[in-house]
């Protein structure tokens, strides 16, 4: 039995994904084997010896230490893509937000209240909250993955113009983008030419504060900026004068911060992105079918901080999963101690992503004692299971 820790709730459709005959899961859980988490601060949390994987019910792991993890041979899942339409349909609603003064003009017509002759006031009251269309604008997306990818093609669709960079996009991701979208070379390109700016990037240190005095000062007078991926993409200070001095139109945010609110020209969401039932659940089934991958089988897909590796399951086959540092001899060194056992190597596969490797190796035939620590013992090592 596995033990299964959820440190925030996690939807029951995927958690119902673990077979309670091999799982127990729950919050008050114990040594746990895996963690499942949504938004709980993991920073300042201590590890057991026991903990294997964490899973992220969502895209951002900034609340797990993920070069800690690495170091104690922790894999860390997230799950890209699995609440991509809700913060689409998001980015569509917040492109309204920005084009039309709506949370104006609603907060504007609750005074009204009690006023005799309302319809009257009203018209003449709504001018002061008129706007622009979409239609025939331009979009910039910066990013193209899961999410943007969606919203340039929904853009497409609505009628705009969309322009996109994304300096890492996949061919599978490029395959599902809408062939009008124009792909720039740059974020440059795209900041000089687009009306509406919407960034679906993670926090880097390439990207943190990207939306700058320098940047904006490239994009057209009255740019409008939606922010649905991280507050510290954007300069909260170059933003506000930008709108004082009306070089930006909007700035339509998924992240309140002390610094925008109550900023004219500020629309701020409180982070709902993927606060859909169905992103929630979509999130909880990704999680746990990866967890129950990893656990049982040794397969890794969608790790933030180790390869993505796979093979088959054999009848008959032993496997060994061997978490690494990417240096050269580690795979020679595993193959060394295998063969002193007599057992026989029937697959293998092994991947680096930046400085971490995994390999997994399916074998037959028993193994003498003391392999485990062997294995360990090669320098790069971090953690060796037996399945």
């Amino acid at each position: 039995m596995k033990n299964i820790q959820c440190l925030n709730k996690i939807a029951a459709v995927g958690t119902d994904k673990l077979d309670k005959a091999v799982y127990n899961v729950g919050t008050d859980v114990e040594n746990p084997d895996a963690i499942m988490v949504r938004s709980a601060a993991m920073h300042d949390m201590e590890f057991g010896k026991e903990l294997l994987a964490i899973a992220r019910a969502g895209a951002g792991v900034n609340n797990i230490p993920i070069d800690r993890c690495s170091k104690e041979g922790i894999v860390v899942f997230n799950t890209p893509g699995a609440n991509a339409n809700g913060v689409k349909e998001l980015a569509i609603c917040a492109l309204m937000l920005a084009s039309r003064n709506i949370v104006g003009g609603i907060e504007w017509a609750k005074t009204l209240e009690g006023t005799e002759g309302v319809a009257k006031a009203v018209e003449a009251g709504k001018s002061k909250f008129a706007g622009v269309e979409i239609k025939g604008k331009t979009l910039g997306v910066i990013g193209l993955g899961a999410i943007g990818g969606l919203v340039a093609n929904a853009a497409v669709a609505l009628g705009m113009k969309v322009v996109g960079c994304d300096p890492f996009l996949s061919v599978e991701a490029a395959w599902n983008i809408d062939s009008q979208v124009v792909k720039a070379a740059t974020f440059d390109e795209v900041f000089k030419v687009a009306d509406y700016v919407t960034l679906h990037v993670p926090s880097t240190p390439d990207t943190k504060g990207m939306i700058n005095a320098t940047t904006l000062a490239t994009m057209k007078d009255g740019v409008r900026i939606i922010n649905l991926a991280r507050a510290d993409l954007v300069n909260a200070a170059d933003m506000k004068a930008a709108l004082e001095s009306g070089k930006m139109a909007a700035y339509v945010t998924d992240f309140p911060t002390e610094d925008v609110l109550g900023v004219p020209g500020v629309v701020a969401i409180p982070h709902l992105g993927a606060s859909t039932a169905e992103a929630e659940d979509n999130c909880a089934v990704m999680a746990a079918v990866q967890l129950d991958d990893y656990l049982r089988y040794g397969n890794i897909k969608n790790s933030v901080n180790f390869p993505n590796v796979a093979m088959p399951v054999v009848a008959g086959h032993k496997r060994i999963c061997v978490l690494h540092a990417n240096v050269p001899a580690v795979i020679s060194g595993i193959t060394a101690v295998l063969s002193e056992t007599g057992a026989n190597i029937e697959n293998m596969i092994n991947k680096s992503k930046g400085d971490n490797a995994y390999t997994l190796v399916d074998f037959t035939g028993d193994l003498a004692d003391g392999v485990v620590e062997k294995i360990t013992s090669i320098a790069g090592v971090v953690r060796v299971r037996i399945i």
